[in-house]
């Protein structure tokens, strides 16, 4: 695939409509333009500007369609392209035989996505805003909308790119005082900053199942007794009758799916069969079905008549089940804090089961962001970082941040004049040494050293304390490192 090609592809839905719209971009956009139109030149025009005429197969001179031709020149374009489009009547043979005599003069039909690739490797979008525009395209629900448009705005990029500022600074601030130990660098609380950022990594995660939601949508079960009012519930939170009521239990036989909206997530509500012990197999099949439903699903309500004895609980999800009492209108025959009372024929409690429903759903945050099952893998690998930061061992973490091992090691390593000896005494010491032997050599140069500073005894001592089998293989690399280097300085403030 060429990325310079010129591309064509029809922008709006199929089938029949007024107005139908065919986006050509890439480079010779305009020259191909120009051979299938009637009208002014489109190379003539400037960006933004647009022209009546008609769309010509150039072979035989036929008019396909009047139509509205819009330029857009490169770089302000949404491919960051030249781009043409052609705004036709929306008929399906229409845009068709456009598409042909685009293709015949020299354009290809754009692959899936392709706009929208070219537009990110343009600059004219990033990976995020680019995954925004089909969450966009795809969205049913108000709050998918929401979160597709802030997206597309930037607003996780920019909460991203400044999470990731903050971390270049302060990796930045460590490079200093490893390379610049003698500008006298002010040491930066490094473990603040990283569980200031993990804690906003966080709460970005916590929001990744009400994106998932509003994006695809939310299965509610409604469970519980004959009779419970499981039927009225549904009619309740639907606002018209869509299930039969009766007073007579087993009414509902098999399940009953309704589709609403709640807080601009599309939902499908689900109505099932009474649970009880039943002897008939039909019923029980019902049953069978009714908890099949609420393992799949989302979110259960539980729906228990407060006005009778409380039957025992079936088998459910209870760590996505909200319990609701209903007919809270009738004097109770018990009362429990963990149930939500609901009256469906008042409408008494709906609004604060609405609510109880939003933060199941959604979670206190709102679900205003848009997270991509990649951006939730990123995100989750990014976590897993920041906390491998925060999990040193507290000895070799003190030392950190203190800044006795990079600061003042890096200080001493850059006054050994001869670095000829440096360098030789740090080969010797990255060389044949288990890590019994290291600590040996280290524990040796602590005690012969004439005259010992307080952080070469305060280091060497932490050190020599670290469990470094206990330590990531990575890890306890880089402290092995730290032990070598320490040693090998050692070894050559002894010397002088």
């Amino acid at each position: 695939m060429n990325l310079k090609d010129p591309i064509c592809a029809v922008a709006t839905p199929p089938g029949k409509g007024a107005v139908g719209v065919v986006r050509l971009s890439g480079e010779g956009a305009l020259e191909i333009a120009a051979r299938v139109w009637r009208g002014k030149d489109p190379r003539r025009l400037r960006g933004g500007r647009f022209a009546l005429g008609e769309v010509v197969d150039p072979r035989t001179g036929e008019a396909i369609d009047q139509a509205l031709l819009l330029v857009f020149r490169a770089p302000r374009s949404y491919t960051g392209e030249d781009l043409v489009e052609f705004q036709t009547h929306g008929s399906p043979a229409v845009l068709r035989r456009v598409m042909e005599v685009l293709v015949a003069e020299g354009a290809r039909p754009a692959g899936r996505g392709e706009f929208t690739f070219r537009a990110y490797l343009n600059g004219k979008l990033d990976l995020a805003q680019a995954e925004a525009v089909l969450a966009l395209v795809e969205a049913e629900g108000e709050l998918a909308r929401r979160q597709a448009l802030r997206a597309l705005e930037g607003a996780l990029s920019q909460k991203i790119a400044g999470l990731e500022g903050r971390l270049l600074d302060l990796l930045a601030h460590v490079q200093a005082l490893l390379d610049y130990p003698e500008e006298g660098v002010e040491p930066l609380e490094a473990e603040r900053t990283i569980r200031e950022v993990l804690a906003e990594v966080e709460a970005l995660l916590a929001q990744a199942r009400a994106s998932r939601l509003a994006q695809r949508g939310a299965r509610l079960a409604l469970i519980g007794a004959p009779n419970a009012g499981k039927s009225s519930l549904l009619n309740a939170l639907l606002g018209y009758e869509r299930a039969l009521v009766s007073p007579i239990p087993g009414t509902t036989r098999d399940y009953l799916e309704a589709p609403l909206e709640l807080f601009g997530i599309p939902l499908v509500a689900v109505d099932t069969a009474g649970v009880r012990e039943t002897e008939d197999p039909l019923e029980r099949m019902g049953v069978e079905r009714a908890l099949r439903i609420a393992e799949e699903a989302d979110l259960v309500l539980y729906v228990v008549d407060r006005s009778l004895p409380r039957p025992a609980p079936p088998p459910l999800p209870w760590e996505r089940t909200l319990k609701v009492a209903t007919k809270s209108d009738l004097p109770p025959a018990w009362e429990d804090p963990g149930f939500l009372p609901v009256s469906s024929l008042t409408g008494e409690g709906l609004d604060r089961l609405k609510e109880a429903l939003r933060e199941a759903l959604l979670g206190r945050e709102g679900g205003e962001v848009l997270l991509t099952e990649r951006q939730v893998e990123a995100l989750q690998r990014a976590k897993e970082r920041l906390e491998e930061a925060l999990s040193l061992p507290e000895d070799l973490k003190g030392a950190l941040e203190e800044g006795a091992i990079p600061y003042t090691a890096a200080l001493e390593l850059k006054k050994v004049r001869d670095e000829a000896l440096r360098r030789a005494l740090l080969e010797e010491a990255r060389t044949g040494l288990s890590l019994r032997e290291l600590k040996a050599r280290v524990r040796e140069a602590l005690k012969r050293e004439k005259a010992p500073k307080p952080w070469h005894r305060e280091v060497g001592e932490r050190l020599l304390r670290l469990d470094l089998e206990a330590l990531p293989k990575a890890r306890r690399q880089a402290v092995e490192e730290k032990l070598r280097e320490l040693w090998a300085l050692l070894e050559e403030v002894g010397r002088r």
